[in-house]
C-alpha cells in the first residue's frame, strides 16, 4: 500500500484533476471487484490508479510509443490515436512507474476495448473503469453496477453491447477488437445457458 501512496502522488503531476478524480473511482471499484470475486486487492488497485496514465500523452507521442516498442496500432486507432491511451498506458507503467506484473499490464493494455477471453483483473479493470461512482452517462448504468457483483462475464458483455449500440447510434468508427470482444463474451454466454 506504500508504493500505492507513492504511485498517487507521481501520477497527479502527470493527468489533470477531473481525470486524477476519475482514476481514484476507478481504484476504489476496482478494489470493491476485487474483494468480491476473491481477486488480490492491490493488484486491482495499482491496475486501477495506473489504467489512464497515459491519457494526456500528446497523440504523436503515442504513436511515437507504440513504435518504438512495437505494439501494433490499427487502423482505427492510427485515425484516432486517443484510443491508444490503453497500450501506451501499459508502457508507462511499465517504464515509469516500473509495474512488472503482466496482468497489471495486461489488464491496463484492454480496458478501453477489452479481448476475448480476458482474465479475471482484465475484467475487473474494463468494468470499475465503466461504472465507477464518477460515471453517469452510460445508459443502463444502475443495472450494470449491480450485475457486476454478480457475473463478471455478463457484464462485459452488457457493457460491449450497450457500447456497440451507442456507437452505432452516433455514427461512430468501432474499434474490432470491440466486436470481436463483444461476439467472444455473447458466444460464452450462449454456450453456458
Amino acid at each position: 500500500m506504500k508504493d500505492l501512496e507513492k504511485y498517487q502522488k507521481k501520477l497527479q503531476h502527470y493527468i489533470d484533476k477531473d481525470r486524477y478524480q476519475h482514476t481514484l473511482g476507478v481504484m476504489y471499484t476496482a478494489a470493491a471487484l476485487a474483494m468480491a470475486y476473491h481477486y488480490d486487492m492491490d493488484k486491482a488497485m495499482l491496475a486501477g490508479l495506473l489504467h489512464d496514465c497515459a491519457k494526456n500523452v500528446p497523440h504523436d507521442k503515442k504513436i511515437e510509443l507504440c513504435k518504438k516498442h512495437h505494439v501494433e496500432i490499427t487502423d482505427i486507432e492510427r485515425e484516432n490515436p486517443f484510443l491508444l491511451h490503453a497500450k501506451v498506458g501499459a508502457i508507462i507503467a511499465k517504464k515509469k512507474y516500473d509495474v512488472k506484473d503482466e496482468e497489471i499490464l495486461h489488464a491496463i493494455s484492454v480496458h478501453t476495448t477489452g479481448a476475448p477471453a480476458m482474465g479475471t483483473l482484465d475484467m475487473i479493470l474494463f468494468i470499475a473503469d465503466y461504472i465507477e461512482p464518477g460515471r453517469d452517462k452510460a445508459k443502463n448504468l444502475k443495472k450494470i453496477r449491480e450485475m457486476a457483483f454478480q457475473n463478471l462475464e455478463h457484464t462485459v458483455e452488457k457493457i460491449l453491447s450497450d457500447t456497440l449500440n451507442y456507437l452505432n447510434e452516433k455514427s461512430g468508427r468501432i474499434d474490432p477488437t470491440t466486436e470481436l470482444t463483444y461476439e467472444y463474451y455473447k458466444n460464452r454466454r450462449k454456450l453456458v445457458v
